[in-house]
């Protein structure tokens, strides 16, 4: 039986935990792609029993972030740069403008306040280096958005791809020379909001999620 990179669940939340665990260890590339996912061995490492992993493996497949083979088992699925390019992004550009153009009328000063406070972990997480924390405040910061724009049709589409948007916020999170780029690109993001131009707005979502594109990463 092979050793995975996991923490044993606390016995009050083991059935509910599963996905959980394993999500964070995909999207923050400790289970990488390719890697087989045995569910006698994660429910050994996890402390649990096999039901709860089937639930939690069936689900994470649902998500986009694993799949399974017939004879070949269940394996992580990584992101593709022509899967985040042809599909990841154009789905956020037309989903994004569109609440972005929907928040903007919405927003209160305490919605504004929760955005500020997200940027600001960022600025605090870029302080410390933690490109991982960055990424999933990148992540917090676009769902809050979503959902301040009260359409609840495009939060169920934001959360089913939201998976895979971590995946790859997580792996281009050194993209940025400087990690303190991203809150301030944020903080562009909420002075759009708060202008209430939807054009601009509009605009400021396209650049803002095509900025991997306008240049290659630093060191490639």
């Amino acid at each position: 039986m092979s050793t995975l990179p996991l923490r044993a669940l606390p016995s009050t939340s083991r059935r509910e935990g599963v996905a959980g665990v394993l999500r964070e260890a995909i999207t923050s590339g400790e289970l990488p792609p390719g890697y087989k996912l045995v569910e006698l061995d994660v429910a050994h490492q996890l402390g649990t029993s096999r039901a709860p992993v089937r639930e939690a493996l069936r689900q994470l497949e649902q998500e986009g972030l694993i799949v399974s083979y017939p004879y070949r088992g269940t394996e992580v699925l990584g992101v593709s740069q022509e899967e985040i390019e042809n599909v990841l992004v154009p789905v956020r550009i037309a989903l994004e403008q569109f609440a972005f153009r929907k928040a903007m009328d919405r927003m209160s000063e305490d919605d504004f306040r929760a955005l500020e406070g997200i940027v600001e972990s960022m600025e605090r997480a870029a302080a410390r280096g933690d490109l991982g924390e960055i990424a999933d405040d990148d992540v917090r910061f676009h769902e809050a958005v979503v959902l301040f724009s009260g359409q609840q049709h495009c939060l169920q589409i934001w959360r089913s791809i939201q998976p895979r948007v971590r995946a790859y916020f997580r792996r281009d999170a050194s993209y940025y020379g400087n990690p303190s780029d991203v809150a301030a690109q944020h903080r562009e993001l909420i002075a759009v909001l708060k202008g209430g131009d939807a054009a601009s707005a509009e605009k400021a979502v396209v650049d803002h999620i095509r900025t991997h594109f306008s240049e290659p990463p630093t060191g490639a």
